[in-house]
């Protein structure tokens, strides 16, 4: 039999993974999170004991081998818990990699230093130890690669694998992520040079193909879009960006501040189509792909064609979890419980409580698949009752190869709302500060030193009041942040 000490850590774990906060539910206001009582504590203490021993078993499962489960396999080995009681199933050959890394440094160029593994996996990207496969055999970490799960049974709690394994589960956490949205295979979305990226294997499949272009062309003005069409640059290709919307990353950047940035794509000769539409992608004789139509009937020639236009949660087969009709992605609360006693759910796939702008909200960053991971099992495995409390928080990093003549790295921190003040003339810096009510809600820093960068968080979590004409008449970005400073410390003597 386990020792007491086992059974004390596993009915702590238990006891925590069924104590929902009274009262709480993201979809039904009116209704207890939880509609059904759990089992009695004396069955489980025998179960989940008596798992950690079974062959069979499993004391902790996570389901999917991205960023998220990379963290959340750290934590469980910080508290002592994962030796022998951890199991990671994942459909990748990889152990947990740093998955931003796919649209940056692994696609530059072959002779400009290109990222590859093992030298981004989790969780170096947070200045972590790099976790190889062999850090979770030393650690006493299962991991099934390539062996992705297709079925769930809730109440018996169990996964079935594709390769048919059974395993059960004592609490089960899901870190799926996202897959990438596809065009219809009826318009070409499958064919020969069109890529899509999610992976190892795709971005390895997109360099082959970079390697023979001469004409790209990326279908999305998002993260996705302008960071591949920034490495295309790198390979000297013909390089061709198309969305719908009126500027460059619509979702965050003000006009003004997309058309700085747009204009430094076309000096690197990037072509930007705005606001069209795509009819079809069209095949030469070889079937590959020859060419974009446009729904205005014009003709962009490509031989290589790669789509950015969004990602959706990865849920299935948990479907009967509990799923987001508003945000996608499966239910939880602030301590990233599903409704279902013993499952968790964390990074891109999570819908969560988004405490400072109270809304619930899917965020699909690495940041907070990091965070989120970090924050649900250390709740799992202690008595941390406290609601995840996140900050929003954007970057992107391109034109870092070598032989850049301009690098580009920004950050923000904050909610997007409001009017805008943009001070400065992007050479190389420039900030935007978004500002509702006289509080300062967002910020926006592109090329900042480490010193600047710090004070972004420190502003959006606190919200100051701001003078908004002092900070238009700043004339420098350094300038516009001391005023931001500045209101901070006028918060803190009120």
């Amino acid at each position: 039999m386990p020792s007491p000490s086992v059974c004390r850590l596993t009915m702590a774990a238990i006891s925590n993974s069924l104590s929902l906060k009274q009262g709480l539910s993201l979809t039904r206001p009116q209704t207890p999170f939880l509609s059904r009582a759990p089992p009695s504590s004396a069955s489980f203490k025998f179960r989940r004991c008596y798992a950690a021993f079974a062959n069979e078993n499993r004391e902790y499962v996570i389901v999917g081998g991205g960023n998220a489960a990379g963290y959340a396999a750290r934590a469980f080995v910080e508290h002592g818990m994962a030796d022998g009681r951890l199991c990671i199933v994942t459909k990748e050959p990889y152990a947990p990699y740093e998955r931003p890394a796919l649209t940056k440094a692994y696609l530059f160029p072959l002779d400009k230093k290109p990222a590859r593994l093992p030298g981004f996996h989790t969780c170096v990207g947070s200045g972590g130890e790099r976790q190889t496969p062999e850090w979770y055999k030393e650690n006493g970490i299962e991991m099934l690669y390539e062996d992705p799960v297709k079925d769930i049974d809730i109440e018996k709690q169990t996964l079935t694998t594709n390769s048919g394994k059974l395993l059960k589960y004592g609490s089960l956490i899901i870190a799926t992520g996202c897959t990438a949205s596809r065009f219809p295979e009826k318009i070409g979305g499958n064919l020969l040079g069109v890529h899509y990226i999610r992976d190892v294997a795709d971005a390895d499949a997109l360099v082959l193909s970079l390697e023979k272009a001469k004409k790209v062309v990326v279908v999305g003005g998002g993260y996705i879009g302008m960071e591949v069409a920034a490495a295309a640059v790198g390979w000297k290709l013909d390089t061709t960006i198309i969305f719908p919307e009126d500027h460059l990353l619509q979702r965050l950047f003000t006009p003004s501040l997309a058309r700085r940035y747009e204009e430094l794509y076309q000096k690197n000769g990037v072509k930007i189509l705005k606001g069209a539409s795509i009819k079809k992608l069209e095949a030469g004789s070889n079937g590959h792909v020859a060419a974009v139509k446009l729904g205005d009937g014009s003709i962009v020639e490509a031989d290589t064609v790669i789509i950015g236009i969004g990602a959706k949660p990865a849920v299935s087969p948990f479907e009967r979890v509990d799923l987001n009709t508003d945000v996608g992605g499966i239910q939880v609360d602030g301590l990233f419980r599903t409704r279902i006693p013993g499952i968790f759910a964390v990074g891109d796939v999570a819908a969560f409580p988004l405490m400072i702008y109270n809304r619930i909200a899917r965020v699909e960053h690495v940041d907070h698949a990091r965070r989120s991971a970090q924050h649900c099992v250390k709740a799992l495995l202690s008595a941390q009752t406290h609601t995840y409390d996140y900050l929003p928080y954007f970057y992107s990093r391109v034109f870092e190869y070598e032989g850049s003549t301009r690098k580009v790295w920004w950050q923000f921190f904050g909610d997007n709302v409001g009017e805008t003040v943009e001070i400065g003339n992007f050479d190389p810096k420039i900030a935007t500060f978004w500002i509702e009510s006289g509080k300062l809600k967002g910020v926006l820093l592109e090329s900042g030193s480490p010193k600047e960068f710090q004070l972004l968080p420190m502003l959006a979590r606190s919200q100051p009041l701001i003078d908004k004409a002092k900070l238009q008449n700043a004339t420098t970005v350094e300038e516009a942040l001391e005023i931001a400073r500045g209101s901070l410390q006028g918060e803190a003597a009120v």
